[in-house]
């Protein structure tokens, strides 16, 4: 109500101003004719007229009305140079800052509401460095200012900021059209105010600020650098620790635009990701889900089988898994392609010096105009009283402690209900074991929606997990030979006795033992970095798990191409990083992938949307493999195809994913994918049947019903 009140009045003044024809004595001939009758009135009341004009000049400025130049250049023909420029300097500001809070009340909302995903770059940028943006077009008069009052009260820049950067930045202008005011009477037209001089000059008040601001990022690089001595020649072009998958692609594109690059590994070439987590998980997944078909054969109409097996082939297949990718990443692989690997422990000794520890024996130090630090991260251990003396396993370590068993743990308990204990608890029953899953939040896989959440507990306990949620872990204990976890659920302990302990809460970045400490690189859970994946030390770049803000093996090589350019390229050209479209899957059975919002982060973050769903039961080729189970749930902007983010629950979710993400990167709506072949029969359908629920739901009703009435006519 408020709301409608005040844009009404604005409405009526503007419609009263040109309705009643005032704008006729807002020009300069009537401005001149009536300056006699001006000069005679601020005689005789001075301190009347210059509060009636102060008003008149907010007013007009406030309502965006045509006559600002005008008003400003009868400022100095009335109260000269110093006072024209004070009202004006005063009278401008204030009415610019209505003007600005006018468009925040009515339209800032709305506006965020709908676009607020795609402003996002703009909000950072305005939150980080408005005052500069906004002081260089308050110096630029070529920019409307009543534009500049309308499209900055969509931001969040504060009130108080706008106000004094508005009056600062558009004194210099207000002292130009005051000075030619007071020679009001010989002005012949606006246009001998703003010569080309003039503008030109202008022009590089504008420009001043950006140049103040490179050179205080000047300055600031060469305090940061002041205790230093840099060389005067370097051995590399890049130096780059880490060969996980942040590594190995920064080091790759490195070599292939022709720079000499060095890489940097102190244990196995490849990563988290190939020696411990995405692919060793996804080879046990496998085994484990052949195991599940084989007791269930009876649905496909063979006869159902207890698999046997010995768990140790099963983890040497495992392994065998890992050696087949490995050459992929291998020392050789990287040498072949022009760079060069060393293996041992880095430390960076300067912003331009790194010391490698071989394993092989010996130090060599390297010289480099730039670092990237890609360490990557390791598994979270919580601070569990007794947990070393029972001992533990994590994600990392299972695959080398399990590898000489016959059998899976006989009672195995998985500490974390994220993704990764989702994934190695259900396929551990799977194989035979007894699960028992430890969540101390009140759901698993708490990012995802509640009925994502909800059906793959359900899921798991179908497997023979136990899901223990809104449990937390107290500590560990030993009796002889038998080894307890101690949990509290709802003021009640509880003791439950195990073989084998997975601790899987999450992984942290590893921040010790390669020089940030010595060199003041601040560290949080990360290695703190900029937009362009800056340390404190501009040359200085960090990728990958270790700089957050994902931990995901393809979010590490989409950073990696922004450090390696950035490292490279940066004197001329640097990229902020884009993080608008990341999918990412945890694959149980159903997986689960996503990319974008889903409903409880367009909650959170005030976005509206419109939710279409798609049950895969539905769809042929699911039924015919008979993995009708699942959906397919796109959230759009309301009334528009426009998507803000899609979750699928189902079969090969995560290879489906890869439609909505392309189509999000480059701005393609569901209709786009409607309209897009689909082979038949496969799960990719799944895909276009959504986009079809959403055309149906959004069908013009009143068209249709003409057409039926068209056609009723046509059959006679």
């Amino acid at each position: 109500m408020k709301r409608t009140l005040i844009l009404a009045t604005v409405v009526l003044l503007v419609v009263a101003y040109f309705g009643l024809g005032l704008d006729r004595y807002l020009t300069l001939a009537a401005v001149q004719d009536r300056l006699v009758d001006f000069e005679a009135l601020r005689q005789a009341s001075p301190i009347a007229t210059a509060l009636g004009f102060f008003s008149l000049y907010v007013l007009a400025t406030a309502l965006s009305l045509p006559g600002a130049v005008i008003l400003t250049l009868a400022a100095g023909a009335l109260f000269g140079l110093a006072g024209g420029t004070l009202i004006v300097s005063f009278a401008s500001s204030l009415g610019a800052t209505l003007a600005f809070l006018a468009s925040r009340y009515l339209l800032r909302d709305s506006v965020q509401a709908r676009f607020g995903d795609r402003l996002k770059a703009i909000n950072d940028g305005m939150t980080k460095d408005g005052a500069l943006y906004l002081f260089t077009l308050r110096l630029i008069p070529v920019f409307p200012f009543f534009l500049v009052n309308l499209l900055m009260g969509l931001t969040p820049i504060r009130t108080d900021t706008y106000y004094w950067v508005s009056q600062l930045g558009m004194l210099a202008g207000t002292l130009v059209y005051v000075n030619a005011g007071t020679q009001l009477a010989q002005l012949s037209s606006l246009s001998g105010i703003l010569s080309p001089g003039v503008l030109m000059s202008f022009v590089l008040l504008g420009v001043f600020p950006m140049i103040a601001k490179a050179a205080l990022g000047f300055l600031q690089r060469r305090r940061v650098y002041a205790r230093w001595q840099r060389p005067k020649t370097f051995d590399r072009n890049l130096v780059v620790i880490g060969a996980g998958a942040a590594g190995l692609v920064t080091s790759y594109i490195a070599a292939a635009v022709k720079a000499k690059v060095t890489l940097i590994e102190a244990h196995k070439m490849g990563g988290d990701c190939l020696n411990f987590g995405c692919v060793p998980s996804k080879a046990l997944i496998k085994s484990a889900k052949l195991a599940t078909q084989m007791r269930r054969a009876d649905h496909y109409g063979l006869e159902a089988a207890t698999p046997a097996f010995s768990f140790r082939q099963v983890m040497a297949r495992v392994h065998q898994v890992i050696s087949e990718i490995a050459h992929h990443d291998s020392v050789e692989r990287y040498t072949g392609l022009g760079v060069e690997v060393l293996q041992g422990r880095a430390r960076i000794v300067d912003p331009w010096t790194v010391e490698v520890t071989l394993n092989d024996g010996g130090t060599q130090r390297l010289t480099t105009r730039s670092i990237v630090i890609a360490a990557g991260a390791r598994p979270f251990v919580p601070p569990l009283p007794g947990l070393d003396d029972v001992g533990y396993v994590t994600s990392d370590t299972l695959w080398d402690e399990f590898a000489q068993m016959d059998a899976p743990p006989a009672r195995l308990v998985v500490l974390g209900g994220g993704p990764i204990g989702c994934e190695l608890a259900q396929s551990f029953a799977r194989l035979g074991s007894q699960v028992t899953q430890v969540e101390m939040a009140p759901r698993i896989m708490i990012r995802e929606d509640q009925e994502v959440s909800d059906l793959a507990r359900d899921s798991l306990q179908r497997d023979g997990v136990a899901v223990l949620t809104a449990h937390k872990a107290l500590r560990c204990e030993r009796e002889g030979d038998r080894k307890f976890i101690v949990v509290e659920h709802q003021g009640q302990e509880k003791r439950i006795e195990f073989d084998a302990l997975l601790c899987a809460v999450g992984r942290v970045a590893r921040l010790q033992g390669y020089g940030l400490e010595e060199l003041g690189i601040p560290t949080q859970r990360t290695v703190v970095v900029n937009e362009y994946l800056e340390t404190l030390y501009p040359n200085i770049f960090a990728a990958g798990d270790v700089a957050g803000p994902f931990q995901f093996t393809h979010t590490a090589g989409h950073q990696a191409w922004y450090a390696a350019v950035n490292a490279l390229f940066g004197s001329f050209k640097k990229f902020k990083v884009d993080y608008s479209v990341i999918p990412w899957a945890t694959f149980i059975e159903p997986e689960v992938a996503r990319v974008g919002l889903n409903e409880q982060d367009a909650k959170e973050k005030n976005i509206p949307y419109e939710v279409t769903k798609y049950g895969i039961d539905d769809l042929d080729r699911a039924i015919a493999d008979g993995s009708a189970h699942g959906f397919v749930k796109v959230l759009t902007v309301p009334g528009k195809d426009r998507i803000l983010g899609v979750t699928i629950l189902g079969e090969h979710a995560g290879d489906l994913l890869a439609e909505f993400v392309l189509a999000m990167k480059h701005g393609l709506g569901l209709n786009k994918i409607l309209g897009t072949i689909h082979t038949y029969p496969t799960l990719a359908e799944a895909n276009k049947y959504a986009a079809g629920e959403w055309k149906r739901a959004h069908a013009p009703q009143r068209v249709l019903a003409w057409l039926g009435r068209y056609h009723a006519w046509r059959r006679g």
